[in-house]
C-alpha cells in the first residue's frame, strides 16, 4: 500500500497552478500569531472575528462572479494584510518597544480598538477562507479524483507551513514581543497576493464572464444583500434536513462539537496554560505547532489509508478516545526552569489529539457530500449541501462565541480565586468538558444504520462516489462550507 505521483492526473497547467496555489497558501499559513490575554475576552474576540467570517463568506458569491477568483483571492489577502499591520503600527506608535530582559514595554493605547479591527479582519479573513475551497475546482475542474488529490496536497503543505510558522513565532514573540511580532504578516500576505495573481486564468472564469455578458448585472450590494436572505434560508433548510433523519442527526456532535473543541484546544485552553502556568504566553505557540503538526498526520493517514477506512467513523472514535489526553493538563506541575521543555513536551502530546480531529474533520466531508447527494434535487432553490454546512458552522460558530465567553470567565475566575492558580478550572474546562464531549462524540458514530462495525464499509447506504456527478455537489459545498482553519488572529496585547 504505497502512494503514487500525487500530481500523475494533472496536465502541465494544472500542475503549474497547483504549484503557484500552494506557494500563496504557505506563506498564509506560516502566519501563527494567536491573542492570548484575559480569556473572557478573548472569547468575545475570537467569537466576534468568526461571526464576521461569515459576512465576509456571503460576499463572496457576487464577487466572484463579476472577477476572476484568482482576483479576488488576491485582493482579500492583500487588504487582510494590510489590516492586519494595524495593530503593529499603532503600538509602534504609541510607546511599544522590543522588550529588554524579558519585561514587556506596550504602548498606550485603548484595547477596545482590537474589537473593531478584529470585525474587519474577520471579514477578509472569510473571503479568503471561502476561496481557497472555491478555486480547487476552477484549477482542476470537476474531476473528484484531481480534487481529491489536489486537497490533500495543499491540506498537507498547509499544515507544515502552520506547524513551522507557529514554532518561529515563538521566536518572534519572544524577542519582538507579543504586539510587534507580527509586523512580519503584511509581508507575508503581500507575497501571498502576488503569487496568486501568477495562476493561469481559468475556464470557470471565462465561463462566468460569459454568463455575466448575458445576463443583467444586479448591484453589487444589492447581490450581497440577497446572499445574506439565502443564507438565512440556507440556515432554515440545513436544519430541516439534519433533524429529519438519524443519517443527518448526528453530523452536530459528529462536525460541530469536534470542531468547537479544537479551535479551543488551540485558541484558548493553550494559551491560558502557557501564560498562567508556564508563565510564558509565547510558548502556547510550540503547543499550537504540535497540533498543527498532528493534523498533518491526520490528514496524511486518510490520504494514505482511503480505501482501507471507507468511512469517518473509526477516524471519529479515535477523536473521542484521543481527547482524554487532554486530561494532562490540571495535573501538571512544571518547574519555571522546565517550562520551555514542557512546551515541547506538550507539542508532542497534541499530536494524537489533533492527528484524530483531522483525520475525522477530512473524511467527513466525502460521506457529508455522498449522503446529501442522494436528496439533490434539480430544480432545488437552496442546495441540500450548502444549507447542512451552513447550519453546521453556525451551530460551531455559536458553540464558540457562547462558550468561549463562559469557559474563559471560568478561567478568569480560578486565576483570581486561587491566588494564580487556574489548576481547577482546567480540571473542569480541560478534563471534565473534553471528556464528555469525547463521550458524546463516541456515542453519535453509533446512529447512523450499519455503524456498529467496528470499520464499516457503508453506513446508511452511503458510500464515496468517484464520478464527475459530484461536480456540482463540491461547488455547492464550497459555497457554504465556512473556514475550518484557525481564526487569524492578532498579537497578544491589553485585552
Amino acid at each position: 500500500m504505497g502512494l503514487s505521483n500525487p500530481f500523475a492526473d494533472f496536465t502541465k497547467a494544472e500542475r503549474r497552478n497547483v504549484l503557484i496555489y500552494m506557494v500563496g497558501i504557505m506563506l498564509y499559513k506560516f502566519d501563527r500569531f494567536n491573542a492570548t490575554n484575559t480569556f473572557a475576552n478573548l472569547g468575545i474576540l475570537q467569537g466576534l472575528n468568526q461571526a464576521f467570517q461569515c459576512v465576509g463568506s456571503i460576499a463572496i458569491a457576487p464577487l466572484i462572479k463579476r472577477f476572476p477568483t484568482r482576483s479576488v483571492l488576491a485582493s482579500a489577502i492583500a487588504l487582510f494584510g494590510l489590516l492586519s499591520a494595524v495593530i503593529v503600527i499603532i503600538e509602534a506608535s504609541t510607546g511599544g518597544k522590543i522588550p529588554l530582559d524579558g519585561k514587556p514595554r506596550n504602548g498606550n493605547w485603548n484595547p477596545i480598538i482590537l474589537f473593531f479591527v478584529y470585525s474587519i479582519i474577520g471579514i477578509c479573513h472569510g473571503m479568503v477562507e471561502l476561496i481557497r475551497r472555491v478555486i480547487p475546482r476552477d484549477v482542476v475542474g470537476g474531476d473528484v479524483i484531481k480534487l481529491k488529490r489536489m486537497d490533500a496536497i495543499v491540506h498537507v503543505f498547509y499544515e507544515v507551513a502552520g506547524t513551522a510558522g507557529a514554532f518561529f513565532s515563538t521566536f518572534l514573540v519572544l524577542n519582538l514581543g507579543n504586539a510587534l511580532a507580527p509586523a512580519m504578516t503584511p509581508f507575508l500576505f503581500i507575497l501571498a497576493a502576488i503569487s496568486w495573481r501568477f495562476i493561469s486564468l481559468l475556464d470557470a472564469d471565462h465561463e462566468n464572464r460569459k454568463t455575466l455578458e448575458s445576463l443583467e448585472k444586479a448591484p453589487l450590494m444589492s447581490q450581497i444583500g440577497h446572499g445574506f436572505v439565502h443564507f438565512g434560508m440556507s440556515l432554515y433548510r440545513g436544519g430541516q434536513i439534519i433533524f429529519s433523519s438519524r443519517k443527518f442527526i448526528w453530523l452536530i456532535p459528529g462536525y460541530s462539537i469536534p470542531l468547537f473543541t479544537h479551535r479551543y484546544l488551540e485558541s484558548q485552553l493553550s494559551p491560558a496554560f502557557a501564560k498562567r502556568i508556564l508563565n510564558k504566553s509565547a510558548y502556547a505557540q510550540i503547543m499550537v505547532g504540535g497540533s498543527n503538526f498532528g493534523e498533518l498526520l491526520g490528514a496524511l493517514f486518510v490520504l494514505m489509508f482511503a480505501k482501507t477506512i471507507k468511512t469517518p467513523l473509526p477516524w471519529l472514535r479515535l477523536d473521542a478516545i484521543t481527547l482524554l489526553i487532554i486530561w494532562i493538563l490540571p495535573y501538571s506541575y512544571p518547574a519555571p526552569s522546565e517550562a520551555l521543555g514542557y512546551a515541547w513536551t506538550l507539542a508532542a502530546i497534541w499530536i494524537p489529539v489533533s492527528f484524530g480531529w483531522a483525520a475525522g474533520d477530512v473524511s467527513l466531508a466525502a460521506y457529508i457530500q455522498s449522503a446529501l447527494a442522494q436528496i439533490e434535487r434539480p430544480d432545488d432553490k437552496i442546495s441540500p449541501l450548502g444549507a447542512v454546512m451552513a447550519f453546521l458552522y453556525v451551530t460551531y460558530i455559536v458553540l464558540y462565541a457562547s462558550l468561549g465567553v463562559v469557559l474563559g470567565t471560568v478561567i478568569d475566575r480560578s486565576y483570581k480565586e486561587n491566588n494564580g492558580d487556574i489548576r481547577p478550572a482546567l480540571m473542569n474546562v480541560g478534563g471534565v468538558m473534553y471528556t464528555v464531549v469525547g463521550f458524546v462524540i463516541l456515542v453519535s458514530t453509533f446512529i447512523p444504520k450499519g455503524s456498529f462495525a467496528f470499520n464499516p464499509d457503508i453506513i446508511d447506504n452511503v458510500e464515496a462516489r468517484d464520478d464527475d456527478d459530484v461536480d456540482g455537489e463540491l461547488a455547492a459545498y464550497a459555497d457554504f462550507k465556512a473556514p475550518a482553519h484557525k481564526g487569524q488572529e492578532v498579537a497578544e496585547v491589553k485585552v
